[in-house]
């Protein structure tokens, strides 16, 4: 019998190469990652499922990225390819995408810098020696006649939430507005939060002297600090009248931190908020889970700065887990806020709390003792009450015209400032949220909630016996489980040794 070895091998190898390239064929639009951290921080999210989805022609992303980065940039670069590649895998042809080093290519840096990618300065070991490196990591974005960039990509840490945001800038058809009511305070600053609400939507002031333009979907209003004269009064209540969704971040408190006074103030903005079941009282909320300030002290012969609890900074984290705007939120930051109280007006009105203080809460009312130091400020030991409403959102339907107005309030008047909760970068999350949310659009609120990386211990569970019942643990059971291993160790060596004696017996 002959053996025919070309044949037996020909037949197989081709029933095999064809499996692999048909398998090939079918992994490109056929992409699964298992993914096992808690946020799922290593595949895409369905919003940005949702978003690519609404891709309707040819998306280019290009990504200039230098090669032989050191260690996290490194590997920067290598989660940029891996998510990227999953984009292009969901999108079913619709995004591609493009990897180029413009180090070695004088055109190549010319593009890449008139995309709005620039260089940057970075600091290298090469042939043992610290150097200064001009090197790219960025990416550009093209649809259509227009383009996004993300300049630097320096951290994988909410990436893709800044490159599908540009993406759903890029693909919407019809422009949002945001407007910002120009605040009568010259010392009211929002530059941050305008920044951020730019990467989303068209921001544009609002001067209330004037009627509010009909293409504004959200007004943002902060920094009121007296009545509103009779025009402006009536425009800012004929665009709520009419449907108007807003956001208020207010309460009837002034505080100046300098002379450590805090005085109420009277505005006819307040009544505005009544028929959505408001009330704003003239409290300030103080929290055992806050924030801290240097305060001076001496300490001996010298006097010394000393980090010391302030109840008037509370940290946030409770929140309303059946609400999407704030389920997933960590924390939030609010700076001398009050105590926000819901009023029966009626079925047309739909009220719900959003966040709200720990329960080792106080108010303070009457006299405003601002003082950080707990024997200046007894009401700074007493500490015990259930949680106070902050924050929360309301409906409100007009019986005449059926339009519906949406409000979120949120009860400090720095939430939105520079100096104040604009400054803080967690608190960002909830103030895009609570935009999308006004807008109708939730594509980004998972999202951006899943990006958080706070991982702080909630002071409420850590308690005095909690903290002795794991100092004890963290004492024995390791000597515990050493002696238990010995004594293991000990009575197989044992069996070993009787084994071996009944053998040989």
């Amino acid at each position: 019998m002959n053996f025919d070895f070309k044949k037996s091998i020909i037949l197989p190898g081709a029933i095999l190469l064809f499996s692999l390239l048909l398998l090939n064929l079918i992994a490109r639009n056929w992409y699964k990652r298992f993914d096992l951290t808690d946020t799922k921080m290593y595949s895409l999210s369905s919003s940005t499922k949702q978003v690519i989805k609404k891709i309707d022609d040819l998306l280019n992303i290009k990504v200039y990225f230098s090669e032989n980065l050191p260690g996290e940039y490194g590997n920067n670069r290598r989660y940029l390819q891996d998510i990227m590649e999953e984009y292009a895998a969901i999108s079913k042809g619709n995004i591609r995408f493009e990897f180029f080093v413009p180090d070695s290519d004088d055109e190549l840096e010319k593009e890449a810098q008139k995309s709005g990618v620039q260089p940057v300065q970075l600091q290298v070991i090469e042939k043992d020696e610290a150097i200064v490196k001009k090197v790219f990591m960025g990416v550009a974005i093209y649809f259509e006649d227009k383009r996004e960039v993300i300049p630097v990509v320096l951290s994988t840490t909410g990436l893709e939430y800044e490159i599908t945001t540009r993406i759903k800038k890029l693909v919407e058809k019809n422009k949002k507005f945001v407007g910002m009511v120009d605040p009568d305070n010259d010392d009211v600053q929002t530059n941050t939060f305008s920044q951020i609400l730019r990467q989303r939507y068209e921001v544009r002031p609002i001067d209330l002297s004037n009627e509010i333009p009909n293409n504004i979907n959200v007004l943002i209003l902060t920094g009121v600090k007296d009545s509103l004269d009779v025009n402006k009064y009536d425009h800012l209540k004929n665009f709520m009248y009419n449907g108007g969704n807003m956001f208020v971040a207010l309460n009837p408190l002034s505080v100046d931190l300098q002379t450590q006074k805090a005085e109420a103030f009277q505005s006819d903005v307040f009544d505005l908020l009544k028929p959505y079941g408001f009330t704003l009282t003239e409290n300030l909320v103080l929290d055992k889970n806050c924030g801290r300030v240097n305060v001076m002290q001496d300490m001996g012969f010298m006097r010394m700065n000393v980090p010391m609890e302030y109840p008037f900074l509370p940290i946030i984290r409770t929140f309303n887990k059946d609400e999407a705007l704030v389920n997933g939120l960590e924390q939030v930051h609010v700076f001398f806020s009050t105590e926000i109280q819901f009023d029966s007006v009626g079925t047309n009105v739909n009220t719900v709390p959003l966040f709200s203080s720990s329960n080792k809460s106080g108010v303070m009312t009457g006299f405003y003792n601002l003082s950080p130091d707990p024997k200046q400020n007894p009401q700074l030991r007493n500490l015990n009450q259930s949680g106070k409403v902050i924050a929360a959102r309301s409906d409100l339907t007009n019986n005449e015209t059926g339009l519906v107005s949406q409000l979120i309030l949120v009860a400090d008047n720095r939430f939105l400032t520079d100096d104040g909760g604009g400054g803080v970068p967690e608190n960002h999350i909830f103030m895009m949220n609570a935009i999308d949310f006004l807008m109708g659009d939730k594509d980004l609120m998972a999202l951006r909630s899943r990006e958080i990386t706070d991982r702080s211990l909630n002071e409420e569970l850590v308690t005095d016996d909690a903290k002795s019942t794991w100092k004890w643990i963290n004492g024995l059971l390791p000597s515990l489980l050493i002696v238990g291993f010995g004594f293991w160790r000990l009575q197989m060596h044992k069996r070993t040794m009787k084994l071996i004696e009944e053998m040989y017996d």
